[in-house]
């Protein structure tokens, strides 16, 4: 943990100041081993292996501990990090632009390995903040910890350890892996200055009705609650067909103007087309990922703008991307 996070840190049971009340162990310019502590109610957190801890798997419902546990596995497997990734970050943040984080306090509504977190430090954020519940904070933090202005910190998107103190806080590929969604973003929001943004991606209930149908029952019955190590291994059978399809046919198809008249006619396109200049190793990443989640929520056109509604964000800009999955961008208001 680097100090200068304590000036966005505030106690989420009482929204008290947070202050550093030891340093036990620092590397550089981070605390490595430490304590924090609330300076109204006196609470304390533990700051352990260079992350600040104000959750853990023990201290949630077994639902989201479920879910953080399995994606806690799979993020400190699948370390790698991939030069496709700033273009897939941008598709699913559209209409957000690399020069939108210059200069902002930006925060991540679930960073997983850190590979987003890392983008935004790069592209010019003054500060970005990356939470997550799970284990991969350990990914995350070895991901960032060279970079001055990212920060990684263990906590539930739920009850998050900040005032109103971001210019634009992002969510990507986590609030419909959360029990309760739309409370998420809600939270999530909350965290945002009047006149800030905010930016997030779900799945889409349309055009997934083969996913809701046939791969849910098969996920929520039998893949989540296998052991990782095994899912691993079982994941490579679909891992192979998907990568054999792209490979030899949705990626060589796309290519062309001719190829890509034909290619629109089949089945999933646009998503095998996104994903196909991804290796092996990507792919089996992603078909692991559909299949390890106990939780995952498939979200509605109406069900999404009823989110933003909520907020306050009437004109929020919802877009329809990759035939499969809604983004949006908006502007928070008071």
């Amino acid at each position: 943990m680097k100090d200068r996070l304590l000036q966005y840190l505030s106690c989420p049971s009482c929204g008290g100041a947070i202050h550093l009340a030891s340093a036990a162990a620092r590397e550089s310019a981070e605390i490595i081993e430490g304590e924090l502590a609330c300076s109204s109610c006196r609470r304390n957190w533990p700051i352990t292996r260079g992350v600040p801890r104000f959750a853990s798997l023990e201290s949630v419902e077994d639902d989201k501990a479920a879910t953080a546990a399995n994606f806690g596995w799979q993020w400190q497997h699948f370390t790698q990090f991939d030069d496709k990734y700033e273009q897939q970050f941008l598709g699913w943040i559209a209409p957000v632009k690399p020069e939108f984080f210059k200069d902002k306090v930006v925060l991540e509504g679930g960073c997983g390995k850190g590979r987003h977190t890392q983008l935004a430090a790069k592209w010019g954020a003054r500060d970005v903040i990356g939470i997550d519940l799970s284990a991969a904070v350990e990914t995350a933090f070895a991901a960032t910890r060279d970079l001055p202005n990212a920060h990684i910190v263990q906590a539930d998107i739920y009850n998050l350890p900040f005032g109103r103190v971001f210019d634009y806080a992002f969510s990507v590929g986590v609030l419909h892996h959360l029990p309760d969604p739309r409370a998420g973003f809600k939270s999530l929001s909350s965290k945002v200055k009047s006149g800030g943004h905010l930016s997030a991606w779900v799945y889409g209930a349309e055009n997934n009705e083969w996913i809701t149908r046939f791969v849910n029952p098969v996920r929520e019955g039998l893949t989540s609650r296998l052991n990782p190590r095994l899912l691993l291994q079982l994941s490579k059978i679909p891992t192979a067909l998907l990568f054999v399809a792209t490979k030899t046919v949705y990626g060589p198809l796309n290519r062309s103007a001719k190829g890509a008249s034909l290619a629109r006619h089949l089945f999933y396109n646009d998503y095998m087309k996104a994903i196909a200049g991804f290796g092996w190793r990507e792919q089996h990443c992603i078909v692991f990922d559909h299949l390890v989640a106990p939780t995952a929520f498939y979200i509605s056109r109406e069900d999404f703008a009823d989110w933003w509604r909520d907020i306050g964000v009437h004109d929020a800009e919802i877009t329809w991307h990759n035939s499969n999955s809604w983004r949006g961008f908006g502007r928070v208001k008071d």
